[in-house]
């Protein structure tokens, strides 16, 4: 997220994150600081953010299944080799505690409205 976007100009005019909460506004900032923790703690992992978010997922119990979309071959393949990084109990907790500091809704009110129709 920090590598390509800065701010909400940098997404595409027909890019569906330009309508979500966490990229509005001050969301965005606080968000792209999360990041960069995120970020911080896939260096000393030795892999991608992205691969260190779906590592913490796995690590969340055999009853969650995490679903990662791509466009490219590139990314399946650094997708499944998230299954090979092991996070200790304090990295887990250390990521989590990080996650809760996002802001604003995963989607906006008009696409929540269309759950369920």
């Amino acid at each position: 997220m920090t590598g390509k976007i800065k701010r909400l100009e940098d997404l595409a005019i027909n890019d569906y994150r330009r309508t979500v909460p966490r990229f509005q506004g001050d969301n965005l900032q606080m968000n792209l600081d999360v990041m960069k923790e995120i970020e911080r703690i896939a260096g000393e992992k030795g892999c991608k953010a992205s691969q260190l978010a779906l590592a913490w997922l796995l690590a969340q119990g055999d009853d969650v299944v995490p679903i990662p979309g791509t466009k490219r071959r590139k990314y399946l393949q650094e997708n499944v080799q998230a299954i090979d990084i092991k996070l200790t109990f304090e990295e887990v907790n250390r990521i989590s505690g990080i996650a809760q500091n996002l802001v604003g809704n995963r989607y906006s009110d008009e696409s929540m409205r269309m759950v369920n129709l």
